[in-house]
């Protein structure tokens, strides 16, 4: 890109505008907690800048995204993990769920946040995409897997969290 510098900044700020629900369902698969979630989505974004004036405009933005997204949330984790003791706690997702909610669609999503949250960080990326109604050929492309792979994890996936959603629905 050969744009000034508020021309890259205004080009910037309305395509993340554009994708921010992306952003917003990245850091709330990974992060648990509003503050960490806001935190998350602080570090895509500057990451995303940083990165922006080598964007080629002849590929979707929201692909892009999708891949600094989930590399920036994916290496947060790895980092968080390392700090946090051996030592095993209620996570905060298990106690909100517990905690009565007026809206039952609400309390789906979060059950389902909650389960997504338990999963290894490439599949819930893989997940998180699927939500998101990508298609398989998108998804491969954005996880650099083969399509035939994409199905066979999201079909595996698809059973682990419906039994995981099963086995709390029982609790």
């Amino acid at each position: 890109m050969s744009l000034s510098e508020p021309e890259l900044s205004k080009q910037f700020i309305s395509l993340l505008e554009k994708n921010k629900g992306i952003l917003y369902k990245v850091a709330r698969t990974y992060a648990t907690g509003e503050e960490e979630i806001k935190d998350l989505i602080q570090e895509i974004s500057v990451q995303v800048w940083k990165a922006f004036p080598k964007f080629d405009p002849n590929y979707k933005f929201s692909t892009w995204l999708y891949r600094i997204a989930l590399n920036v949330a994916i290496s947060n984790l790895r980092k968080e993990q390392k700090r946090t003791s051996s030592t095993t706690s209620i996570s905060e997702g298990f106690i909100q769920l517990a905690m009565p909610d007026n809206d039952p669609q609400e309390e789906k999503i979060s059950l389902l946040y909650q389960v997504i949250g338990e999963l290894k960080p490439f599949d819930k990326a893989l997940i998180l995409l699927y939500l998101e109604e990508k298609s398989y050929a998108e998804i491969a492309e954005i996880m650099g897997i083969t399509e035939s792979n994409v199905a066979t994890k999201l079909s595996r996936l698809k059973k682990i969290i419906k039994e995981n959603i099963q086995k709390i629905n029982q609790l």
